[in-house]
């Protein structure tokens, strides 16, 4: 048993002897039941008033009061809480009455719940479950369905949840419950919340298109996504892209690029995950017919603006210290730049990638780029990105540029005054640098010195 586990089981002992019964709720049970172990343990507890809950629970160390009103606590990893009475008070996640009652009936209690599967409680004393929703029949199913139609529709996240659930566990969703979440407004969901499930969808399923899917069915990219809508039914020239529309090669693209981003920090898969959902934002305004072929010139740099109205829209800039956004505009303006330069590689130089890594990360770019390749049905050589990559690392630009070889310090030393002229001139060096005429501190000082003394013969 996981540490985790384990502190909520000595809970769930002490809540017994106190009187009253706890459960395992939620996602941990959920998870449990299919065969996985979660590290995020939630407990219930029954029986037990929060001035008593309070005390017992200050035994097992510190104790804060995460939402005081709802009587719920957080000891060490875990999440402790009574059941909870919920009532509608106003739009949005905030718009909520909610008081802790420990003698609620199982029933009420899950009945606030968004789906069957994440309604059922283990009681880890006796090993048995609570279910009064057939959350387990649901999960044998492969079944999302709403546990109430009317507290379901008090928050309209779920919407969101549906589809992320839809796509990591791979189940449908039940009818009655997709009516009501194609009928749920969006209007009310802050960009963080949207965020936070489009996270999961992107990172945690496998196939995160399944999920673009539902969304789609739901009426949720219409709402949410614009950027996306133009990309359903713009055609592709079908030599190139014999799966079809732009729409299904995006979605084709988004599951290739979560197959290649398991050995990423997070920011880092954020950035090849959206890399992928923005990578042909271009297309639809740029696609015309010539000489009986359907084109799409310049639709990269054409997709930057779109892909920053989706981004401001989710509000993504930097990511754990990592700026997401740079990057993904990055890999929409320069996700064919791979492919491109393979063709003609003998003429490719090596300032080349040097340049490029001061647009975008190199090693994600080929990322998002071998995606894009593999990412159409048909037979395709997609070598071109294995070629782009490992001639980056031999330049090792692979994830930055070369740092300058010559700084202000160097010239300053040697009685240049701080300006405009110095900045011109460490500007200049540092192109010849990365051409690769430049290649150490006394060769960058001697050049600039020539070059100062050519533009200013007199001084």
């Amino acid at each position: 048993m996981r540490p985790a586990a384990a502190l909520a089981l000595s809970i769930a002992r002490a809540v017994r002897g106190a009187g009253g019964h706890a459960l395992f709720v939620g996602g941990w049970v959920r998870d449990r039941l299919r065969g996985h172990i979660a590290e995020n343990v939630d407990l219930e507890v029954y029986g037990v008033p929060a001035d008593r809950l309070h005390i017992l629970l200050a035994d097992f160390g510190s104790v804060n009061a995460v939402g005081k009103n709802f009587s719920v606590y957080k000891v060490g990893s875990i999440d402790v809480a009574l059941p909870r009475r919920e009532s509608k008070s106003g739009r949005g996640h905030r718009g909520f009455m909610v008081t802790g009652d420990p003698d609620l009936p199982y029933d009420q209690a899950f009945r606030r719940r968004d789906f069957t599967i994440n309604a059922i409680g283990w009681d880890p004393l006796t090993e048995e479950y609570v279910d009064p929703y057939s959350g387990r029949a649901d999960l044998a199913r492969g079944l999302l369905r709403a546990v109430d139609p009317d507290t379901f529709k008090d928050d309209s996240l779920r919407v969101l949840r549906a589809v992320q659930f839809a796509a990591r566990f791979e189940f449908s969703l039940d009818p009655d419950t997709a009516r009501l979440c194609a009928d749920l407004p969006l209007d009310d969901l802050p960009a963080e919340r949207i965020w936070a499930e489009l996270d999961k969808l992107l990172r945690l399923a496998n196939r995160p298109a399944l999920g673009f899917t539902v969304a789609r069915s739901l009426g949720v990219v219409e709402r949410l996504f614009p950027e996306m809508v133009p990309l359903i039914d713009c055609p592709q020239e079908p030599e190139w892209h014999p799966e079809g529309d732009v729409w299904t090669h995006t979605l084709l693209v988004i599951d290739e690029a979560r197959a290649r981003i398991d050995d990423l920090a997070r920011s880092k898969q954020i950035a090849v995950m959206l890399g992928a959902v923005c990578h042909d934002f271009g297309k639809p305004a740029t696609t015309r017919i010539s000489d009986g072929r359907i084109r799409s010139l310049n639709h990269e740099a054409a997709g930057v603006s779109p892909a920053t109205a989706f981004l401001d829209r989710l509000n993504i800039h930097t990511i754990d210290g990592f700026d997401v956004r740079h990057q993904i505009l990055g890999m929409v303006a320069h996700h064919l730049t791979p492919g491109m330069w393979h063709r003609s590689r003998d003429g490719v130089g090596d300032g080349a990638f040097r340049r490029l890594a001061r647009k975008v990360d190199l090693e994600l770019l080929a990322r998002l780029s071998a995606a894009d390749c593999l990412g159409r049905t048909g037979k395709f050589d997609c070598s071109a990105m294995e070629w782009f990559i490992e001639r980056a690392r031999a330049l090792g630009v692979e994830h930055a540029p070369p740092d300058p070889l010559l700084k202000g310090r160097h010239l300053i030393a040697r009685g240049w005054s701080p300006g405009p002229a110095l900045g011109e001139i460490l500007r200049a060096i540092y192109e010849q640098q990365l051409d690769g005429r430049i290649t150490t501190v006394e060769g960058a000082i001697d050049l600039a010195e020539a070059q100062h003394r050519a533009q200013h013969p007199d001084g």
